[in-house]
Order: C-alpha cells, then sequence, then structure tokens
C-alpha cells in the first residue's frame, strides 16, 4: 500500500490532497482552513487535516507530490533570457526561490518542528500542466483521451495539449509564455476595475450586459497559430518584471499591472475599483469573452485534429469559464468533458498525486471520480456542541422530516444555510456547503445580495436540478455535476426560474443525482413535489470569504446575517424574524 501526499505550495491555490493505493482519501485548500482566499503560502493546516482524517503520521507517507517543476522548459526559459538580457536576474531569482523548496524533507521538518529523520518519503516534482492534465484525465472513467489545460502560466507554459493513453500523458503541443489567454483574460479584468486575483468570474457575468462593440481592438492584441495562438506583446507591459503576480508576506496573491498604455490610448482612462460600471465596461466584457471563447474552440478543434477522439480531459484557471465550456460542446467535435471541480490551481495537488500514482510509479489503480466530497466532515455530536456554544436554539429532526421541513422553508421563500456531509472539493458549493433558495420567488436575486452576499447585481446564483430533468429544462443534455457549464435555458422555464435565469437567458447549472448525493438529491425531490420545479438555487455558504468550511463558521455566518434558516447535520434552526 502507498501513501502519496500531493501538495500545491507557494502558489495560488495553496492545496493537499493524500492518496491511499492509488485513491483519493481527502483533498482540501488552504484557505478553507486559513480564511485567506486564494492563499499562497505552504499549506500548513490542509496537510495536517489530510494527516488527521486519515490517522496517519508524517512517518508513514510513502511519496509527496509538488505540482510544479523548477527544471522544466529550461530550454525555453533560456532562449527569453538571451532574448531579454534585462530579465536575466529576475529569471535567475524566480529559478532559486523554487529551488528553496524543493527540499521539502527540511521544509516540512521546519513547518511542523519534528526530526527530519523520521521522513522517509520520496519526493516527485510534476510539471505545472502534467499535473493539470492528471486532475481530469486519472478523475475520468476513460482509457483515452485527448488532454487540455490553459491557464494564466505554470512552469512558463500557458497551454498544454495531450494525447492520454491507459497510464500515460503524452505531450503533444505547449505554448509558452508570455503568450496566454489566462493574462489577456486578468488584464482586461484590471482594466475594467477588477484587480483581485480570482475577478475573472465576475467579468464572465458582465459579459452578457454589453455588445460587441470592441471586436476590432481585440484583433489586433491576438492572433492564431497552428495549435495555439500569440499575443501581441506592444499591449502589455513586459514579461518578466515580476511575471506580474507575487505573495504577499500574507500569502495572499498580488496582482500587478499587466495591460500597457495602448489600452489607454484606445479604451480610455480604465475603470476604479468599485467605480460606476459603465456600458464601455459591458461591452469591453462582452468582447472580451468572446475573442476568449474564439480562441478557446481554436485551441479546442486544432486539439481534435492532433487526437480524434470524442472525449477530452480538461483543466487549467481558463478550464473554469463555464460560458465558454457549454458552448464547446456545440462548436468543437469534443461531445464529452471530464473537467474536475478544481480546475484551477488547487487542483494541482489532487493532479500531482495521481500523477505519480499513475504514470511515476505505474500502481495501476485508476480511480473515477463520482463526486466532489474529498472534504471533511463533523458528526452530529459535535455540530450539538457547536450549536450549544453559540447558544442557539435547535430542534434535531429525523432525514424525512428534515427535508419536508427545509423544503417548506426554501418554498415560502426564506434563505436557507444548508451544511451537511462532507464539504465540496474546488471552488464551487454543491450541495454541501451551500445557500438555498427558490429559484423562482420574486426579487430573490435582490433578497440574497441585500441580506447576506452583498455581490454586483449583475452577478447570476446558479441552479441545481435534477439529473434526469435537465434535458426539459436546458437547451442542452450533457450533465454538469461540478456548475462547470452554462447552457440556456427553455423559454417556458425563463419565468419559473427567474432568480436564476441570466440577462441572456443562461444557467450556471448543477446536474444533481442521486447516486453523487443522496441529501441534497431528495432536498430537491422534495421541493418539486411541493412546487412543481425541480431546481434549487444554490449558492455558496458565505458572506465575502472563503466558503464556511467548518460548523462554527457556519453558524456565525449564520447569525451575523439575515439568512432566515440553518440547516446543519441533523439540527435545524431559525430565527424569529428578519427584519
Amino acid at each position: 500500500m502507498s501513501i502519496i501526499l500531493g501538495i500545491n505550495t507557494f502558489h495560488a491555490g495553496s492545496s493537499a490532497a493524500l492518496i491511499i493505493d492509488g485513491q483519493p482519501i481527502i483533498a482540501l485548500a488552504e484557505e478553507r482552513l486559513n480564511r485567506v482566499k486564494y492563499y499562497a503560502g505552504f499549506p500548513k493546516l490542509a496537510i495536517e487535516k489530510c494527516l488527521a482524517a486519515t490517522n496517519l503520521k508524517f512517518s508513514d507517507i510513502d511519496a509527496v507530490a509538488i505540482g510544479r517543476d523548477s527544471s522544466a522548459n529550461l530550454h525555453k526559459k533560456l532562449e527569453f533570457a538571451i532574448r531579454n538580457p534585462s530579465r536575466l536576474l529576475n529569471l535567475a531569482r524566480i529559478r532559486s526561490k523554487s529551488k528553496t523548496f524543493d527540499d521539502l524533507k527540511t521544509l516540512f521538518a521546519n513547518e511542523y518542528q519534528i526530526d527530519k529523520t523520521q521522513l522517509k518519503f520520496k519526493t516527485f516534482n510534476v510539471e505545472h500542466h502534467l499535473a493539470h492534465t492528471a486532475s481530469a484525465y486519472f478523475a475520468s472513467a476513460w482509457e483515452k483521451s485527448a488532454g487540455i489545460t490553459i491557464d494564466g502560466s505554470g512552469d512558463f507554459v500557458s497551454c498544454l495539449l495531450s494525447d492520454c493513453v491507459g497510464d500515460e500523458i503524452r505531450p503533444i503541443k505547449r505554448v509558452f509564455v508570455p503568450h496566454s489567454l489566462g493574462t489577456l483574460y486578468t488584464a482586461v479584468c484590471q482594466f475594467i476595475g477588477y484587480p483581485k486575483y480570482g475577478d475573472e468570474g465576475k467579468v464572465m457575468g458582465l459579459a452578457p450586459l454589453g455588445e460587441d462593440v470592441y471586436a476590432d481592438f481585440f484583433e489586433k492584441i491576438l492572433k492564431p497559430t497552428e495549435c495555439g495562438f500569440e499575443l501581441n506583446p506592444d499591449y502589455f507591459l513586459p514579461f518578466g518584471a515580476n511575471q506580474g503576480m507575487e505573495i504577499s508576506d500574507g500569502g495572499e496573491m498580488v496582482v500587478h499591472r499587466l495591460y500597457s498604455d495602448l489600452f489607454i490610448k484606445n479604451l480610455g482612462e480604465p475603470r476604479e475599483p468599485r467605480g460606476e460600471i459603465t456600458k464601455r465596461d459591458e461591452n469591453i466584457a462582452f468582447s472580451l469573452q468572446k475573442i476568449f471563447e474564439k480562441y478557446y474552440m481554436h485551441v479546442l478543434n486544432s486539439l481534435h485534429k492532433l487526437v480524434p477522439e470524442n472525449r477530452v480531459s480538461m483543466a487549467g484557471g481558463c478550464a473554469l469559464n463555464s460560458v465558454a465550456n457549454g458552448k464547446a460542446l456545440l462548436e468543437t467535435p469534443f461531445t464529452e468533458h471530464c473537467i474536475q471541480p478544481a480546475a484551477g490551481d488547487d487542483g494541482l495537488a489532487l493532479g500531482a498525486a495521481l500523477y505519480v500514482s499513475n504514470v511515476t510509479l505505474k500502481e495501476g489503480k485508476r480511480w473515477t471520480m463520482t463526486n466532489s466530497y474529498l472534504g471533511d466532515e463533523y458528526s452530529d455530536a459535535f455540530v450539538k456542541t457547536e450549536l450549544d456554544r453559540y447558544n442557539l436554539t435547535y430542534k434535531k429532526l429525523e432525514r424525512a422530516e428534515l427535508l419536508e421541513t427545509t423544503a417548506e422553508e426554501i418554498k415560502n421563500g426564506n434563505v436557507v444555510g444548508w451544511f451537511q456531509g462532507r464539504m465540496e472539493w474546488g471552488p464551487r458549493a454543491l450541495g454541501n456547503r451551500s445557500i438555498l433558495a427558490h429559484p423562482g420567488f420574486p426579487n430573490m436575486k435582490d433578497i440574497l445580495n441585500a441580506r447576506i452576499k452583498h455581490r454586483e447585481a449583475f452577478r447570476p446564483f446558479a441552479p441545481s436540478v435534477l439529473v434526469e430533468r435537465q434535458a426539459e429544462i436546458f437547451e442542452q443534455d450533457y450533465p454538469s455535476p461540478f456548475m462547470l457549464h452554462v447552457y440556456k435555458i427553455k423559454p417556458e422555464w425563463r419565468e419559473k426560474l427567474s432568480a436564476v435565469n441570466h440577462v441572456d437567458d443562461t444557467g450556471r447549472l448543477q446536474t444533481v443525482a442521486r447516486i453523487e448525493n443522496p441529501l441534497y438529491y431528495d432536498l430537491i425531490k422534495t421541493f418539486e413535489r411541493k412546487t412543481d420545479v425541480p431546481v434549487i438555487l444554490n449558492t455558496s455558504f458565505n458572506e465575502n470569504e472563503p466558503v464556511v468550511c467548518q460548523p462554527s463558521e457556519a453558524i456565525e455566518c449564520f447569525m451575523r446575517t439575515k439568512m432566515d434558516t440553518l440547516v446543519i447535520g441533523s439540527y435545524f434552526c431559525k430565527k424569529e424574524s428578519i427584519n
């Protein structure tokens, strides 16, 4: 039996995953534990949680897989340095910094105050995009697929095309930095006033409010290559000064300005964060999303020519662009997608471990991801102790009564905090750390934003739909269990789903099958029996913070916001009144 710990460290989305005998047992992002969004330091708490959940010690670990390899693509780094001698020193510093944590035994010994001689594990560095690809392909039930990863950058690469066969991932084509669809998206986000790491999803939601006014501008920024794309360097600040990002002393990602003054010359002054969103900003967002989709499809179609399969394994931050994913099923020959829920950099921990298990060690223990629930969980006894500690009034309900009572709350327009089972892996709340509401209740979107979420008004909320009813409600029928596809809602359902129907009549759906999450499925089924609507509005259980992890965080969020009801484990709590 092998024990492999996968980590993503000193990089956005710090995380840890533990695989035993080829099977992932637990995986979680550090931000859920230390409450620092997109934390980019060492995943100290996540590693401790992985070991505690499995009753293992550091001495039990056979291998540590890290989702980056500072020695990868050295020839391209040297080519870049020769062409740009002024940035050679910076690249040397980056390389030196990477080497400081290549000796993981010393790092672990220092972080956990343990004797280094107790650590028997071997260290395996897995190239960033190979780890991404592994996180998707080795989570599938497939023995063959095409593979694609697209993001900002990692190990000097922004896109990797692969042929995935058996226990091998065969790279075919890499797109090297500074050419990056992720960099383009982030640069435009900055320009229209969304400068924080991870703001790209907001701009994706803003895009449908605009029109394609700036198509000519964006066509000057990108050009296609045979299998990829190139950025026009005139529109970006020189790559290499700081690679556009750095990690603060507190472990937070700091994104520096990426766009050049040509943006300002062509588009006017950038919007200040939290300033008024103008029609110009909406139009820029629309044109950005459109050009992104054009090149997303170009790369996918190019990949299909190289690997003519119907199936594609997808990962990287750009694979979280659910609008593009939905269209890819219509505009490319690929008819099946495998995108695991932590498609961004937090998924590198799981991907690196799966790569080592399958490719390096050839363990032959293939795993299929059937749900996203790889996080931690809490017993009813622990939940009761926490409810008592906060002096909350509660009732313990049996399963059937819990479902009936909760569904009635949602039917009546109340907002429910729903904390159940194991936490989801990845950024989406998928029915275990969720806030639930009626998808067609008048003004429910405004109610949620005013009482709890405080999000921009244009951002949509997601529908969780019974998988067998998807084709009746949406124009596409390919399931999306991890909320990674956006589809058009059929006209006859748009008013019934007014709180989750976006301005372009789409929804970023989560399909729910009973085998994946029996309790959540049965709740939606109970709600359907009461309302004839097989859909519940689902948004993450948080208030401008990482998604809640522990019961205490759920309780505190319930207490400080105007949430009506908290259903946590078997316990039902309701406030007397909401003003």
